[in-house]
């Protein structure tokens, strides 16, 4: 009779350590999860940032700082956006210092259209007040609608290219 008491004590004991380690399991993968959510989100935000700073950097030339600003625009570019901007370096140099040029940009919003692992796609607006120091003519207002894809390099969203949208 005592071997029959002891039975349904293990019995138990082996239920409550297989429901223990389920509980265990689930809450591991939980954990988990958040932290991959965490991650994407994480990486959402950076690369908002990223196409917020780039346009920012697009939309903001000054011919009194132009190599800094140009500078700027190849820290934040990679691939062929910046193989671009590279080859219109002289052109955007002396335009800009010809011309006494000031633009001056705000940047209104940044939308998330897609990311798939280290790509995103990020849609941008903003709107720029150009200026020309020395002359007459009033500053013009211009409105930018960007779509920007990203590539993650060396753990930094970098710009890699931009298309205008009507």
């Amino acid at each position: 009779m005592a071997g029959l008491s002891v039975r349904p004590a293990r019995i138990l004991i082996a239920a409550l350590s297989g429901v223990l380690a389920v509980l265990v399991g689930t809450g591991v993968w939980i954990a988990a999860q958040a932290r991959e959510e965490q991650g994407r989100a994480g990486d959402w935000r950076a690369a908002l940032v990223a196409a917020g700073a780039h346009a920012k950097n697009l939309m903001s030339l000054d011919y009194r700082t132009v190599d800094a600003d140009m500078r700027r625009l190849l820290e934040t570019s990679t691939g062929a956006a910046r193989a671009e901007y590279v080859a219109n370096a002289d052109k955007l140099r002396s335009t800009t210092l010809e011309n006494k040029v000031v633009q001056h940009g705000v940047l209104r919003a940044t939308g998330l259209v897609s990311m798939t692992g280290a790509v995103a796609r990020v849609l941008v607006v903003g709107d720029v007040e150009i200026r020309w120091d020395g002359s007459p003519s009033a500053p013009q207002e211009r409105y930018y609608r960007w779509q920007m894809d990203l590539a993650k390099a060396g753990g930094r969203w970098l710009v890699s290219k931009v298309v205008q949208v009507p």
